[in-house]
C-alpha cells in the first residue's frame, strides 16, 4: 500500500495551480502571482517552516523574476526545480555570512542622521558603546551648519573608513529616495566616489590595472530609509560601473542593511523623538531586552529583527495546529528589510551554472539574501 505524505499533496496541488497560472499569467509577473503559484510547491519540497521560508520568499521571487522569460518558459514542475536550487543558493550564502559583525568591540561606526526631525545621535551613539564600537554621528546642529557641511564631513568620514582597515559600519537615519540619500542632498554616485580611491586621470590604462583592489569587505552599510533597498541596488550598481570605467579591480563590495524592501516606504513612530520603526527594533531587541549578547551579527538582522518587523502591517493569528500565521492588514505598513551579501567570484560562477547562463553572463555583485 502507498502512502503519500502530506508534503507531496502540497505539492502537487500548489504545480496544478502553477501549471493553470503559467497558462493564463505570469507567475513572475508579480511577488502575489509568485506567492500564489509557485511559492508554496517550493515551499514544500524544501521543507524550510514557515518562518524561515518567509524570510527567503521575497528574496527568492526577486532572484527568479529578474530571469523570469526562461524560467516560465520551462514545464511547472522544472520551474519548481530550478526555484528550489535557487532558494538553497540563498540560504548557502545565509549561512556562510551569518557570523559577519554589524556591531561589536574594536568596530567604528558612522551615524548620520536626519536634520529636521527629534532623531538624538543617542540613537547610535548608545547602542554601538554598548557593544564596544566607537561611533562618530554627523547630524546638522543648530549652529549655522549647512546640509552640505554635514553631508561633506560625513563622505569624508566614509572616504577614510573605505581606505582604511578597520571594521566599520555606517547607519544612515532619516529620508531616501532610490538614488539618493535625501536628507543631505547625497546621490548614490557620490557615495559610490566616497567609497573608491580617488580617481587619478594622469594614469596609464596599464598603471590602473596594477592598482590595488578595491576590497571593501570590512564595511557594513545600514539604511534606514524610504526605499532603501532601492538605494543598495543603485549604489552597488555605482560602485561596479565606475570601477570597469576606471579599470579597477573590485574584490568585494560592502554588506548592505535596508530597512525597506524594493519600493516600499519607511516609518516611524512621532513623538518626543522620531525614531524609524526598522532602527528602533534593533534598539529593542539588542538594547533595552537583556541579557545582551557580545555583538550583533547580519544572522540577528534577518532572523531576530526580520521577524519583528513582519508585524507592521500584519495581524497574527494561530492556527489549529498551533502554527502562527499572519493576515495582512495595511500592506503599506509592510518593510520586509533586507540584507545584501557581496557574491565572490565563485559564488558567481555557481549562480550561473544554476541559472544554465554563459561563463561570462554578467551578475550583480550585491546578493538579496532576505
Amino acid at each position: 500500500m502507498h502512502f503519500s505524505s502530506p508534503l507531496a499533496a502540497v505539492s502537487c496541488l500548489a504545480l496544478a495551480a502553477a501549471s493553470v497560472a503559467a497558462e493564463n499569467g505570469r507567475p513572475l509577473a508579480t511577488l502575489e502571482a509568485f506567492q500564489q503559484t509557485l511559492s508554496p510547491a517550493v515551499a514544500a519540497r524544501l521543507e524550510a517552516t514557515t518562518k524561515h521560508y518567509r524570510q527567503i520568499e521575497p528574496s527568492l521571487y526577486y532572484l527568479a523574476a529578474t530571469h523570469a522569460a526562461p524560467i516560465e518558459a520551462l514545464p511547472p514542475d522544472e520551474q519548481v526545480a530550478l526555484l528550489v536550487k535557487l532558494a538553497r543558493f540563498i540560504d548557502a550564502r545565509r549561512t556562510a555570512a551569518a557570523d559577519c559583525v554589524v556591531l561589536g568591540p574594536g568596530r567604528g561606526v558612522i551615524g548620520l542622521l536626519d536634520p529636521d526631525r527629534g532623531l538624538d545621535p543617542r540613537e547610535v551613539t548608545t547602542i554601538a558603546r554598548a557593544y564596544g564600537s566607537s561611533p562618530t554621528v554627523y547630524k546638522r546642529a543648530d549652529n549655522g551648519e549647512t546640509i552640505k557641511t554635514v553631508a561633506d564631513e560625513f563622505l569624508t568620514a566614509v572616504s577614510h573608513a573605505a581606505a582604511g582597515d578597520t571594521p566599520t559600519t555606517i547607519v544612515v537615519l532619516g529620508h531616501g529616495l532610490p538614488e539618493e540619500i535625501q536628507s543631505y542632498a547625497i546621490p548614490c554616485d557620490r557615495l559610490a566616489d566616497a567609497f573608491l580611491p580617488p580617481a587619478d586621470t594622469s594614469a596609464t590604462p596599464a598603471a590602473q590595472e596594477q592598482a590595488k583592489p578595491v576590497d571593501l569587505s570590512h564595511l557594513v552599510l545600514v539604511c534606514d530609509d524610504c526605499y532603501s533597498a532601492d538605494f543598495s541596488i543603485n549604489l552597488a550598481a555605482a560602485l561596479e560601473k565606475k570601477c570597469r570605467g576606471r579599470s579597477l579591480l573590485l574584490a568585494s563590495l560592502p554588506v548592505m542593511i535596508a530597512g525597506t524592501n524594493r519600493n516600499c516606504v519607511g516609518h516611524a513612530d512621532f513623538g518626543a523623538k522620531f525614531v524609524p520603526h526598522f532602527w528602533k527594533d534593533v534598539i529593542e531587541l539588542y538594547y533595552i531586552r537583556r541579557p545582551r549578547q557580545e555583538t550583533i551579527t547580519l544572522r540577528d538582522f534577518f532572523e531576530k529583527v526580520d521577524n519583528m518587523m513582519y508585524g507592521y502591517g500584519r495581524a497574527p493569528r494561530v492556527n489549529g495546529d498551533g502554527t502562527v500565521s499572519y493576515r495582512l492588514v495595511d500592506p503599506e505598513l509592510c518593510q520586509d528589510p533586507v540584507v545584501f551579501v557581496p557574491l565572490t567570484d565563485g559564488d558567481l560562477a555557481e549562480l550561473r551554472g544554476i541559472l544554465g547562463l554563459p561563463a561570462d553572463a554578467p551578475l550583480p555583485r550585491l546578493f538579496d539574501i532576505g
